[in-house]
């Protein structure tokens, strides 16, 4: 199979061969789903299209609390089925389709009530790993167990010693969000799906009451394209019901908006082995384990603002900080959060009006024929929403279409990573990289990392570091616009990397050489990379802004100060 390199002639290609003829199925919005949609469609052998306005999971998909997990907490409102499911996803997730995105994580949960507490807890635990080792995929993570006061100590120096009276340390998973949608994606285009970001549905064609495509603006070059397609799949999240508006179908469910903070500080802000899982009045708060960083969150409150960039209001932030502060020995202040995030999940809208209440599940509908509209769910079980989604593409083909096989489709950089993992110390020699500059490009990339070190080898300067956000090697600046579809300094410094928020500056200090080094692959001229570099001081000033607002409404203001930038 070969590895699909998503650069500015590919996307040219994709849109213009996605207007030349009919496709089987256009998936609308590139977040998880939409992306699992897409590669689930295309390895039925169903010619396949996916669009998004923006770029990749530049929505929810790239604000979430990075974890692949059952929903422990699901399990006390007895919703076993959601979390059997789950845990099937995260097991085949680990071990099979994406083993160098999904890492395990630990986390604590600390016993505040002798006795009860803990065989209740513990029970709600120990049912947890039964229900994945009994679907046969609890295989790679270790099960639970139970601490002693002065054991969990140990494990977590920063917790404050009255804030527990023992603890059980249990097992999840992590992942990049924004970089696991971004490798979907390019799985999809190397089975032959045309991809194309910066690519807004304006409306849809009709013939009588079936939808048989889309009008699609190129926000880039400018332009529109009528896209036709046998079936059109709705899979824009929060955005939901305003799409099916175009349609002039309002949909036969709700769609709601719950907006998450998470704050992101340095390691040694919290002095623990493991990460920390909370409960709050509302919810739970996770202390999670993130490279060099910790991040911290959520809050899960109603939000009907702005949804391209929901903000994190002041108020938020205390919340989050106070919560955290109540079991920590040294508490966190506002000088010790390096980056701030704000997310928000698409809820199917149910009988009560907490969004911490609304359903986590998904729906799949076809309130018209040839639109199908998936919504709802968790990142967790994307793959199944995609699934349900194309099984009900599949009903309106009036073909016979292979069964779903994405149980068995690993991701690019899945197949060969455990063997170059092996021979990590020997690539290092070879390429003169340092070992841990090379397990972090295997824990990004897989074994798509042969292809950064190749432009390395190419341009020895690529395999140095970008001065004001180290983790990272300039060849991921190039390899992000070249092959991984990045058509802005916002997409690369937001979402391929992450240094907008693991970084003090929120990534103003990399700004200008992160866009000179974009600028060759992407045709920019100085107008252009200056504009690229001025936007995103502008987006960081607004975002800062924002964050000292004290409630939504003055935080989405500010935040709005400053536009999406669009090319001249």
């Amino acid at each position: 199979m070969r590895t699909a390199t998503l650069g500015p002639a590919q996307r040219a290609e994709s849109l213009a061969g996605m207007a030349e003829r009919e496709l089987d199925v256009l998936v609308v919005g590139a977040g998880v789903v939409g992306a699992g949609t897409a590669l689930d469609a295309v390895t039925r052998g169903l010619s396949t299209g996916l669009v998004e306005a923006r770029d990749w999971a530049s929505g929810t998909s790239s604000r979430s609390s990075k974890l692949i997990h059952g929903g422990l907490r699901y399990l006390e409102m007895l919703d076993f089925t959601l979390v059997r499911e789950a845990l099937k996803e995260r097991g085949l997730l680990l071990e099979r389709l994406a083993p160098h995105l999904v890492k395990p994580v630990a986390f604590l949960y600390p016993l505040q009530h002798k006795g009860w507490e803990r065989l209740y807890a513990g029970s709600g635990v120990a049912l947890y790993d039964a229900m994945s080792m009994a679907r046969g995929h609890g295989r790679g993570l270790p099960t639970h167990r139970h601490l002693s006061r002065r054991h969990a100590l140990r494990v977590a120096p920063a917790l404050k010693r009255d804030a527990l009276v023992g603890a059980l340390q249990y097992y999840d998973a992590q992942m990049d969000d924004a970089r696991y949608v971004a490798t979907l994606v390019r799985t999809a285009a190397s089975y032959g799906a045309h991809v194309a970001n910066r690519a807004r549905v304006v409306g849809f064609l009709r013939e009588g009451e079936r939808v048989v495509g889309a009008r699609v603006q190129d926000v880039e070059a400018g332009g529109e394209y009528e896209i036709r397609a046998r079936q059109v799949v709705n899979a824009t999240g929060v955005w939901t019901d305003d799409t099916q508006a175009l349609v002039g179908e309002r949909g036969q469910f709700h769609v709601r908006a719950s907006k998450g903070i998470h704050l992101v500080v340095p390691k040694d802000r919290i002095n623990s082995s493991t990460g920390l899982i909370l409960r709050t009045e509302k919810s739970v708060l996770f202390v999670i384990p993130w490279g060099r960083h910790w991040i911290v969150g959520t809050t899960d409150t109603d939000w009907d603002l702005d949804k391209a960039h929901p903000a994190a209001s002041s108020a938020d932030i205390d919340y989050l900080l106070a919560h955290v502060n109540s079991v920590l020995s040294v508490p966190l202040t506002r000088d010790d959060v390096q980056g701030v995030y704000a997310g928000l999940r698409p809820l199917l809208a149910g009988e009560s009006d907490a969004t911490s209440k609304l359903s986590r599940e998904h729906t799949v509908a076809h309130p018209v024929p040839g639109l199908v509209v998936v919504a709802g769910g968790k990142y967790t079980t994307y793959r199944v929403m995609a699934k349900d989604a194309v099984d009900e593409a599949v009903h309106g083909l009036d073909t016979r279409v292979a069964e779903c096989v994405t149980e068995d489709v690993p991701l690019l950089g899945a197949e060969g990573y455990r063997a170059l993992w092996n021979a990590r110390a020997r690539i290092a020699a070879r390429t003169g990289l340092h070992v841990v500059r090379v397990e972090h490009l295997l824990n990004r990339y897989g074994s798509m990392a042969e292809e950064l070190l190749d432009l390395i080898a190419a341009d020895p300067s690529l395999g140095e570091p970008l001065h004001a956000a180290d983790d990272y090697l300039r060849a991921e600046i190039v390899y992000a616009a070249s092959h991984e579809g990045a058509r802005h300094l916002d997409d690369v410094l937001t979402r391929r990397t992450r240094i907008s928020i693991e970084t003090f500056d929120r990534g103003t200090r990399s700004a200008r050489e992160a866009a000179e080094l974009m600028a060759p692959v992407l045709g920019w001229d100085t107008d252009q990379t200056e504009r690229e570099v001025q936007h995103y001081e502008k987006r960081v000033e607004a975002e800062r802004e924002s964050q000292l607002q004290p409630d939504d409404l003055t935080a989405d203001a500010a935040r709005l100060g400053a536009p999406d930038i669009v090319p001249l």
